[in-house]
């Protein structure tokens, strides 16, 4: 087993997709490995996602107005270190605001469709 201690690690356990989409996927980004099915695309996904001095990660604002559209039981949770920050956040697809915030982390978590 190759030291990975300097590198990003994610550990994304998806739960309640109806499919082969649930399961825990190691990945690691920088370099990229791990069991996930696309490091690639999830790192990259990830990467597209981070900004300086703002969370990759941060959870949908408790202010803002979202679309009442249920997208399915599916959850998502993501632990591990990002940018040398710990990660430690949770996914649904409850209404559109996170159903937006879940697709802008595929392939990073399962792509379940755009309206579902």
């Amino acid at each position: 087993d190759e030291d990975r201690s300097g590198g990003d690690h994610l550990t994304v356990t998806v739960r309640h997709t109806g499919g082969s989409a649930d399961g825990t996927h190691e990945l690691y980004c920088h370099p990229g490995g791990g069991t996930h099915p696309d490091v690639t695309g999830a790192c990259a996904a990830v990467g597209r996602n981070t900004q300086w001095g703002k969370d990759p990660f941060a959870p949908v604002p408790p202010d803002s107005i979202c679309t009442m559209l249920y997208g399915g039981p599916a959850t998502a949770h993501v632990t591990g270190t990002w940018a040398g920050r710990p990660v430690d956040t949770t996914y649904d697809r409850s209404n559109g605001c996170e159903i937006s915030r879940w697709n802008g982390m595929v392939p990073l978590l399962p792509d379940l469709g755009r309206g579902r």
